[in-house]
C-alpha cells in the first residue's frame, strides 16, 4: 500500500501546485494554452517513443495482454454508451465522462509497476501502454468526432486517428524496439530530457485548469466515470485474466493498470478537441483523490480472487 500511496502523492502534489500558481496569476494566463500544445504535440510523443524503444518486452505474453485490454476497453465503451443512452447528457459532457471512464494515468502506472513488481512489472507495463494508448486514442478520437463535430464521419475520424501524435509515437517506439534499432545515443539523451519534462508540466497544466467548484457541482458525471474506472474495471480485469489463463504475475500488473485514475492528458485532449475541459479537470481531481484509497484496497484483495 505504501508504494501506491508514494506513487500517487507526487501526482496530486503537482496538481495542487499547478492550481495554486494559476490562482496566483503566475506565470500568466497566456502561458497555459501554448504549454498544453507543447505537451500534446511534442513532449508526450517523445516520452512514448523513448519509453517504448527501451522497454524489454520479449518475455511478456503480448497476445494475451492485448486481448485482455481489448476486451476491457470494449466492455467499458459499451457500458458508457449505454449510460449515455439511458441517461443522456450534453455531447461535450459525455466526452469527458467517457475519457474519465476509459483513460489511465501512465505516470502512476509506470511508477507503481516499478515500485511493486520491479523489472517484470515495467516490461508488462510497457506492453500494456503500447496496446492501450493507440486503442484508447482511437476510441477517444472517434467519440470526439461523433459527439463534438457536426460534420465528422468515420473517414474524418480515421484520419484524425492516423494523424494523432500519440499513436504515431507508439508505433515509432514499438518499431524501434522490435527492430533492434533503438534510439541513437544522441537522440536518446535529448529524448530522455524532454521525457522528464512531459509529465510534470502536464500535471501542472491540469492543476492550472482545476476547478474545485466544478468538482462539487459535477455530481453524477464524476460518480459514473469513477465507478466504472475504479471499481468495475479491476473486477472485470480479474475475470478476463482468469478466462484467458494469464499468469498471476502478469495479472497483477493488468489489475493495477485497470484501477488507475484517469490520465492528466485527458484534460489536454478535451481542450484540443472541444470537450468539457472544466468537467474533465473535476473528474481527474475526483478520481485521483478516490484512487488514493481505492488502489491500495483493490491491489490488496485481488489475489484472493485468482
Amino acid at each position: 500500500m505504501n508504494e501506491i500511496l508514494t506513487a500517487l502523492w507526487p501526482v496530486f502534489a503537482l496538481l495542487c501546485v499547478g492550481h495554486i500558481v494559476r490562482r496566483a496569476g503566475f506565470p500568466g494566463d497566456g502561458f497555459w494554452e501554448p504549454a498544453e500544445k507543447l505537451i500534446y504535440f511534442l513532449l508526450f510523443p517523445t516520452l512514448l517513443v523513448y519509453k517504448l524503444s527501451l522497454a524489454d518486452v520479449g518475455a511478456v505474453p503480448v497476445a494475451e495482454v492485448a486481448l485482455a485490454i481489448v476486451l476491457l476497453m470494449s466492455i467499458g465503451t459499451l457500458t458508457l454508451l449505454s449510460i449515455q443512452r439511458l441517461k443522456p447528457m450534453t455531447n461535450s459532457r459525455f466526452t469527458s465522462v467517457y475519457q474519465g471512464g476509459m483513460r489511465f494515468n501512465t505516470y502512476v502506472g509506470l511508477a507503481s509497476s516499478a515500485a511493486l513488481f520491479g523489472d517484470t512489472g515495467v516490461a508488462v507495463a510497457a506492453v500494456i501502454i503500447a496496446v492501450m494508448v493507440p486503442l484508447l486514442n482511437l476510441l477517444c478520437v472517434l467519440i470526439f468526432s461523433l459527439y463534438t463535430r457536426e460534420d465528422a464521419g468515420y473517414m474524418s475520424a480515421l484520419l484524425a486517428v492516423v494523424k494523432n501524435p500519440l499513436i504515431i509515437a507508439c508505433f515509432v517506439g514499438i518499431f524501434l524496439n522490435l527492430s533492434g534499432l533503438g534510439l541513437p545515443w544522441m537522440v536518446a539523451s535529448v529524448a530522455g530530457l524532454l521525457s522528464g519534462i512531459a509529465l510534470p508540466l502536464a500535471l501542472l497544466a491540469v492543476g492550472a485548469g482545476l476547478n474545485l467548484t466544478a468538482l462539487r457541482q459535477a455530481g453524477g458525471a464524476v460518480i459514473y466515470s469513477s465507478a466504472i474506472k475504479l471499481l468495475l474495471f479491476p473486477c472485470l480485469m480479474v475475470l478476463i485474466c482468469r478466462l484467458l489463463a494469464i499468469s498471476p504475475e502478469v495479472t497483477q500488473v493488468l489489475v493495477l493498470f485497470s484501477a488507475l485514475p484517469t490520465a492528466p492528458s485527458a484534460y489536454i485532449l478535451a481542450r484540443q478537441l472541444g470537450g468539457d475541459a472544466v468537467l474533465m479537470s473535476a473528474i481527474i481531481t475526483g478520481q485521483t483523490l478516490l484512487s488514493m484509497v481505492m488502489m491500495p484496497v483493490i491491489l490488496s484483495i485481488f489475489p484472493f480472487f485468482l
